[in-house]
């Protein structure tokens, strides 16, 4: 099955490698592709595990889109810088 999350903090190809990276690492994940411009992951594997990915992104400072506010909103956005420096060395 295909479907979309929306996520917030993509900036660039490096983030966009951490999070393909991080969810192909996630057995059911089939396949992750990271739209930039638009902050849009497709993904292929179990909608089931819908909960599982958006958690991950979260820890990598990428939230779904409107899911946090405030402080863990700066916080995302700290981790998000981090975890694409990290995507840029790869």
């Amino acid at each position: 099955m295909s479907w979309t999350i929306t996520v917030e903090n993509i900036k660039c190809g490096g983030c966009a490698n951490s999070i393909t990276k991080a969810l192909m690492a996630i057995p059911g994940v089939s396949y992750a592709n990271v739209d930039i411009e638009n902050g849009d992951i497709h993904i292929e594997g179990d909608e089931t595990m819908r909960a599982t990915l958006t958690k991950r992104l979260l820890e990598l400072g990428y939230p779904e889109s409107g899911a946090v506010s405030g402080l863990r909103s700066a916080t995302a956005k700290a981790k998000s810088f981090v975890s694409c420096a990290i995507g840029s060395m790869t």
